[in-house]
């Protein structure tokens, strides 16, 4: 496997890499830039290098944080337990929250693609006192998409429903072929263009394969089903609403964007919401990149 090291100087040559320690475990984040702070959160099965075709060119106006989430890449990876509570979002979020107070940060945007967008969407609403703006890329909240679950939705996100499986059944079954089913995801949604760097498709699939990084992967769909659901229950029954400015983007071409009410969803959980559809698939940042940069720039002034 290419080292993480080497892929990132490749990739990412002007960032700096730092581990923050966390009560938790390490996070690793790298930190480049000048400006108001930005933290970028990447999406499954992949890492922070989901982000290197935009954050450099983010650079110039802010200081652009990347890490990689619990779980997955070279953060720490918790093993499973019987709620699934270390990969609830709420969980996640907190954890990121405290990378970035660890950097120094208190206030600042958040940008999240996929799982990323889902803990970027919990941290403005449980920490909104920390949170500048947030982009959301290619998702709707956890409720949501499982109550619109339909025949096509269920075909084309399979895994949404396999990984929730209890342990060990779908870490067993994965385990059989890990990397085939990784690349599945990665490669096989409806509308994707395999628009992937060959040495960063290579690094996302060998690091999600490894098995404490195919059990997180569950625990996060687990949480997901479970716990998020139920906090998005509780924040839709007490009236609770995401404060800061909201810009919410999706792949046109994608599962969410077929199959589902981006606006009209979005718009019952954020009242000052934005909303950019990309002639794309799921993978925003490596489909259209260029399009995401010009979006967030935009956004965020």
């Amino acid at each position: 496997m290419i080292p993480f090291d080497e892929m990132d100087r490749k990739l990412l040559p002007q960032f700096e890499r730092r581990t923050v320690a966390t009560a938790d475990g390490p996070v690793r984040a790298l930190v480049a830039g000048k400006g108001p702070p930005l933290l970028m959160l990447h999406g499954d099965p992949q890492t922070h290098l989901c982000w290197h075709q935009v954050a450099p060119a983010l650079t110039a106006t802010h200081t652009v944080v990347l890490t990689d989430l619990r779980g997955r890449g070279e953060s720490h990876k918790p093993g499973p337990t019987d709620d699934h509570e270390p990969y609830s979002k709420r969980a996640m979020a907190a954890e990121q929250l405290a990378v970035m107070q660890a950097l120094g940060f208190r206030r600042f945007s958040v940008a999240g693609h996929d799982r990323g967008a889902r803990v970027a969407r919990r941290m403005a609403l449980d920490h909104p006192q920390s949170i500048e703006k947030l982009v959301v890329m290619d998702i709707v909240p956890a409720i949501d998409l499982y109550e619109n679950t339909t025949a096509a939705v269920a075909q084309d996100y399979f895994y949404f429903f396999f990984l929730t499986q209890p342990h060990p059944i779908a870490e067993s079954l994965i385990s059989g072929d890990p990397q085939t089913f990784m690349g599945q995801i990665l490669t096989g949604l409806p509308g994707a263009t395999v628009p992937f760097d060959s040495e960063a498709l290579e690094l996302y699939i060998k690091s999600s394969s490894r098995p404490e990084s195919i059990t997180a992967m569950c625990e996060c769909f687990r949480a997901g089903r479970t716990l998020d659901v139920k906090a998005d229950a509780a924040d839709r029954a007490n009236g609770r609403k995401i404060e800061c400015p909201t810009m919410v983007v999706w792949g046109a071409r994608g599962v969410v964007g077929q199959c589902f009410d981006v606006t009209s969803i979005w718009s019952s959980w954020a009242p000052d919401a934005q909303f950019e559809p990309v002639d794309c698939g799921h993978f925003i940042p490596e489909e259209a990149p260029e399009h995401a940069v010009r979006l967030i720039k935009s956004f965020l002034g």
